[in-house]
């Protein structure tokens, strides 16, 4: 069986996934992987948001309950965590807040999806491309790269402010800038702002470097893949040389929402991480005396 590869990036029922955590694990343990951790989409109801790939503010209690026991089913057979995806919205929610500190979870993860614009309404820049659009127009006032600084100033500020061990898809807004996607993203390719140009790469390794500073993990995130959305990792090679260059460790990740996607695209992960300059990835492990475990792992 492989216990070289985990998937603690998931997602089940109790917020957009498509299963529940009993069929997460029993696909994973099948799959050979040596863990599993659940990353339910922390709660935002505190924010006044409404959205449906949310966990519900009543639920996180049972959330904990259910992992915990599936904990206890699998033991020795297969490690399970317990873990939150946080959304950073500025001046609305972060993984600093007490309700999730209170929480008592294996790991973190923090997560920038949500923009709050000079003007209008919050909007998400993985959403559909309409709404990525109108936010543009409406909140930037057409302004694509404008859009794009706020978007890379808020990882930076979330990298800065702390509160959680993992980075999530740190370059997520290139979901609608791939020529992989749909016509209509092929469409627009280019149209509202560029990644990996010099401004983009000089704050790339401004991130790099407080990531590397703040002791934390970076995603080889294949969820894009597995959704069809992009054909390479968040980040991409060209950021991931630079976290490489600043010897950030890296974990690989599917940002699973079903359970076939568990190790979706790993191989082309490691290619990746390979090409970057790595010849290891971390596995997490566990937490002690407050901090997370990390067990480094040839790729």
């Amino acid at each position: 069986m492989e216990t070289n590869l985990t998937s603690i990036h998931t997602h089940t029922i109790f917020c957009d996934g498509k299963a529940d955590i009993e069929t997460m694990c029993r696909t994973a343990y099948e799959k050979g992987l040596a863990s599993i951790g659940f990353s339910s989409h922390a709660p935002v109801g505190k924010t006044g948001l409404k959205t449906f790939w949310h966990m519900k503010d009543e639920k996180p209690g049972e959330y904990i309950n259910e992992v915990n026991a599936a904990r206890l089913r699998w033991k020795g057979k297969i490690s399970v965590y317990l873990g939150l995806e946080i959304d950073y919205i500025k001046g609305l929610r972060s993984p600093l807040d007490r309700d999730i500190k209170d929480l008592n979870l294996d790991y973190a993860i923090g997560a920038v999806h949500y923009l709050k614009p000079p003007h209008g309404d919050l909007f998400t820049v993985d959403g559909p491309l309409e709404e990525l659009e109108n936010g543009i127009l409406n909140g930037f006032d057409g302004d694509g790269e404008a859009m794009l600084n706020d978007y890379l100033n808020n990882v930076l500020e979330m990298v800065t402010l702390g509160g959680f061990d993992i980075v999530a898809h740190l370059d997520l807004v290139r979901k609608n800038h791939s020529s992989q996607g749909s016509p209509a993203f092929r469409e627009r390719q280019g149209r509202w702002f560029e990644t990996e140009n010099a401004d983009y790469m000089r704050k790339m390794e401004e991130i790099a470097r407080a990531v590397s500073s703040a002791g934390l993990v970076v995603e080889a995130n294949t969820g894009g893949m597995n959704r069809g959305y992009v054909n390479d990792t968040y980040p991409s090679l060209a950021v991931l040389r630079l976290m490489r260059k600043y010897k950030v460790p890296v974990m690989i990740s599917a940002d699973a929402h079903n359970p076939n996607d568990l190790d979706g695209h790993y191989s082309e992960a490691r290619q990746i991480l390979l090409s970057a300059g790595y010849t290891s990835h971390v596995v997490f492990e566990g937490r002690k005396n407050g901090k997370p475990v990390w067990a480094e792992r040839p790729i």
